[in-house]
């Protein structure tokens, strides 16, 4: 019988877990939640990651993690950019 080749997002689990090693080695809990935070965000992206077609499973995992920090990036950006029109001073003339 052939092998069967495991989903994207089993494969991406078990990646996830080959780095728990180094999870354990960071030195703080805010540290850990960051990685946690990371990891999570391959997860969200993993239907476009399983369409990547990658044989190198961290590829797509990075670019991933890539894509929702742009996103997240984007957001803060277009908030900063209401606060600062909202602050600005109006301009009356006169």
């Amino acid at each position: 019988m052939g092998t069967t080749v495991p989903s994207y997002r089993m494969a991406i689990e078990c990646e996830i877990a080959s780095w728990k090693g180094f999870r354990d080695g960071l030195a703080g809990e805010e540290e850990k939640q960051a990685f946690d935070d990371v990891m999570d965000m391959c997860r969200m992206q993993a239907a476009s990651g399983s369409c990547a077609n990658n044989p190198i499973l961290f590829e797509p995992m990075i670019m991933s993690v890539l894509l929702e920090q742009q996103k997240r990036i984007r957001i803060l950006q277009r908030k900063m950019d209401a606060l600062l029109v909202a602050t600005l001073p109006i301009e009356r003339n006169e």
